[in-house]
């Protein structure tokens, strides 16, 4: 069975670490959380980020991406749908009175709350989907099983967003902690982690089927 070459395998390393570091609504996300939420959020929300990019690199090699690459339907139901959650996240963010220096009371499934919109917001952006489409094949072997290599580069690529956005919550928590002894500054975060989340919705439901 014929697979990509090293030399594929690296250029693809090389390309993703490029695309991961570049800024973007998902490590911003990361960083504003962890900024302003602390380190938990912060890498909750980037372990989310990791898995829904896995879900698009999944769908890429089932040939489920080509049906919303296809579809002007499909396309503008997640476009709206990943919209319309940005912009949830942004006003309640907005709503929010800045983040509580305690965390003893802070309900056990907070983390997982981060990984969620992490998730969410980026497994419903088909602009992430046409992405992965149009990426991971061109280090795949056309030769050998399409849909195998795609599965194993997606993973390697969530394994390098994961671990890049983990230490990007991590030490922006550090920050975060020094942040939230004084409220002002967590208020004046929050606002602009709100405004970020709806820019990024407004900016996705404008967003054109083509790449």
């Amino acid at each position: 069975m014929h697979f990509f070459t090293m030399v594929q395998f690296l250029a693809f390393v090389a390309a993703s670490l490029l695309c991961i570091i570049a800024p973007g609504p998902d490590n911003l996300g990361v960083l504003s959380l962890g900024l302003s939420r602390g380190r938990k959020a912060g890498m909750g929300y980037a372990a989310g980020c990791a898995l829904g990019c896995l879900t698009h690199t999944t769908w890429a090699s089932l040939g489920l991406t080509a049906l919303v690459a296809a579809s002007p339907a499909a396309f503008g139901v997640m476009k709206f749908a990943g919209a319309g959650y940005l912009c949830y996240l942004g006003v309640k963010a907005l709503k929010s009175k800045g983040a509580s220096l305690e965390t003893k009371g802070e309900p056990a499934g907070d983390t997982r709350q981060f990984l969620l919109r992490g998730f969410v917001s980026n497994a419903l952006n088909p602009k992430v989907a046409l992405f992965f489409l149009a990426f991971l094949p061109q280090f795949i072997n056309p030769r050998g099983s399409v849909g195998l290599q795609m599965l194993i580069l997606g993973a390697c690529f969530g394994l390098m967003t994961l671990t890049a956005f983990t230490l990007l919550g991590y030490f922006s928590g550090a920050i975060g902690a020094w942040l939230r002894r004084r409220p002002s500054v967590s208020r004046w975060l929050d606002r602009a982690t709100g405004y970020l989340f709806i820019g990024l919705g407004v900016r996705l439901a404008l967003a054109k089927q083509r790449m």
